[in-house]
This record gives C-alpha cells, sequence and structure tokens, in this order.
C-alpha cells in the first residue's frame, strides 16, 4: 500500500512540474511571481548552439540584491536604465574574433512591468561588455 501512495505522489508531482515547464515557468519563478518582490529577474546564460548549449540560469533579486557574485552591480545597473537592458551602455572592451556564440535570455519584473530580452552575443567578451554584470552569473 505505502508503495502504491509514494508512486501516486511521485507521479503528481512529475506532472506538475511538467506542467510548469510547458507553461514555461521554473519553480524559483512560480515563487517569486507569487510573491510581491518588486525587482526580479530570472536570467539564463547559453554557451554554444542555444539549441544544445550549456544553460545556466539564476533569480536575481534587487530588494535585497541576492542571486549571483554581482547582484549588487547588476541591480544598481538595471535601476540606471528603468530594469530595461538593451540600454545598458556598451563598455569599451577589445574583444578577440573568435566565434564562440554566447545566448542570453531575461524574463522578470522590473517596477510593476513585465521584462522580456533575448539576444545571441559572438562571444562571452562581447556579452560582457553589453551587458555589464547582469549575466555575470560565473562571477
Amino acid at each position: 500500500m505505502t508503495q502504491s501512495i509514494t508512486a501516486k505522489a511521485v507521479r503528481g508531482g512529475l506532472l506538475a512540474a511538467a506542467a510548469m515547464l510547458l507553461l514555461g515557468a521554473t519553480p524559483a519563478q512560480a515563487a517569486v511571481q507569487e510573491s510581491d518582490s518588486g525587482n526580479w529577474l530570472f536570467l539564463t546564460v547559453t554557451r554554444g548552439d542555444a539549441r544544445h548549449g550549456d544553460p545556466r540560469g539564476t533569480l536575481l533579486l534587487c530588494d535585497p540584491p541576492q542571486g549571483h557574485g554581482k547582484a549588487a552591480e547588476a541591480c544598481a545597473e538595471l535601476e540606471k536604465v528603468g530594469g530595461d537592458i538593451s540600454r545598458l551602455r556598451t563598455a569599451d572592451a577589445f574583444c578577440p574574433m573568435i566565434y564562440a556564440p554566447v545566448t542570453v535570455h531575461a524574463r522578470g519584473e522590473w517596477q510593476g512591468r513585465p521584462v522580456e530580452y533575448r539576444e545571441t552575443f559572438a562571444n562571452g567578451c562581447a556579452m560582457g561588455a553589453r551587458t555589464g554584470a547582469v549575466f555575470a552569473l560565473d562571477a
């Protein structure tokens, strides 16, 4: 009897997780969306082909800053541009002309407005110069 109850519980959990994935939400996003936290972004960085690459992700919260090694810096940069990642200032950088694609994606909320941003860069150096600390997940 215990095995059938446990199997049903596991099956139910798997179905719930699959439903969240199909709807485009992760457990971390679901928890944040239920709260009234204000400024948050779920960030992913995929090195290599966006379909077959190695994705990394984190939840960036900005009240107080937390989520990755440069959360305070990322939140300060986002505050300057009202959460609009496309308005971040490009830093002067000398990047190699090596094609090693990096795709970034941000989805969340900033000051009550939805945020959706996706861009593919030629390499990590170009990504860092363009997006600053926001996608510095390896820091």
